[in-house]
């Protein structure tokens, strides 16, 4: 029997559209088919992102730069396929954050991009989201952003300040994280058939990849798989249906986007634990109020 989620609200904190879908897609699905109140802040409109479709490279920053306004539709699109109905811009309407673009390049140092804002200034305006939703549950990146990019290290320091600040008190916080055993074997298989998983040789040239001693919890959504890759398809400008993400889905199983993991950084494991040790739900635990 599926356990209920009503009254557990979870807030995730993201630099970009698709950053959700990728990281806690399944999740997200779970526990709002389960009741819980799931709401996304995304923090900047991803104006800085390629565009994977050669239909809509007018849209780039480097053309029309129109970019941002097309990926608020593809998160909308991808929100209806998780059944996510609370997701909002950090400070929107009154305030607007611009992808601060990859480390080191020229639009970090615009006035008006996300890693040029003041962290505590922005933090207040995540701190209005967590005293109106009151969420028990928070998920975000960790101190490096996962791979680097500036906007998710600022939506790290974002959200790990509100939550510092705020006078509604989080119970429980996770930053995404992803095993290095798993994309070894991901990357495995994609050798097999001649291929690659983003040009990497070894797990070792992957970022994001995390020893896994730094996994505590893990999310199983297998049965949320294919609202997932319906909401990865949805962000078409981002994910490519033949690049690595799907390519890795066909070659290593859908169980490897089924499976979500994070790292526990505030609050106690608590069971049900699987054969690993690691917890099962990130809302075990939590109290209602």
């Amino acid at each position: 029997m599926n356990r209920s989620y009503e009254g557990i609200r979870i807030l995730l904190v993201h630099a970009h559209p698709d950053d959700e879908t990728i990281n806690n897609g399944a999740t997200m699905a779970k526990y709002a088919a389960g009741g819980a109140h799931v709401t996304l802040v995304t923090c900047t409109r991803g104006e800085e992102g390629e565009v994977l479709v050669p239909g809509l490279s007018h849209l780039a920053s480097s053309d029309q730069d129109k970019l941002g306004l097309h990926r608020e539709s593809e998160l909308a699109l991808a929100m209806k396929e998780l059944g996510i109905t609370d997701f909002r811009f950090l400070g929107s309407p009154s305030v607007k954050f611009r992808d601060s673009g990859m480390m080191g390049t020229e639009p970090n140092n615009r006035a008006d991009v996300f890693w040029q804002a003041d962290i505590d200034s922005a933090a207040k305006y995540l701190v209005e989201v967590i005293e109106e939703m009151k969420p028990q549950i928070m998920i975000t990146y960790d101190e490096i952003g996962g791979y680097g990019h500036p906007d998710h290290i600022q939506a790290h320091r974002i959200a790990m300040r509100a939550s510092e600040i705020a006078d509604w008190k989080i119970q429980k916080i996770y930053w995404n994280t992803m095993p290095k055993s798993v994309l070894a074997e991901g990357i495995a298989k994609m050798k097999e058939i001649g291929s690659d998983f983003f040009g990497a040789e070894s797990v070792d040239d992957l970022p994001f990849a995390k020893d896994d001693e730094f996994v505590t919890t893990l999310v199983d959504g297998s049965k949320f798989v294919d609202q997932k890759l319906a909401a990865m398809k949805a962000h078409e400008t981002q994910i490519s249906l033949d690049g690595p993400f799907f390519a890795l889905s066909n070659n290593l199983g859908l169980q490897i986007w089924g499976d979500e993991y994070y790292t526990l950084v505030k609050g106690e494991k608590c069971e049900p634990f699987d054969n690993q040790g690691r917890e099962t739900d990130l809302a075990s635990g939590i109290v209602l109020k």
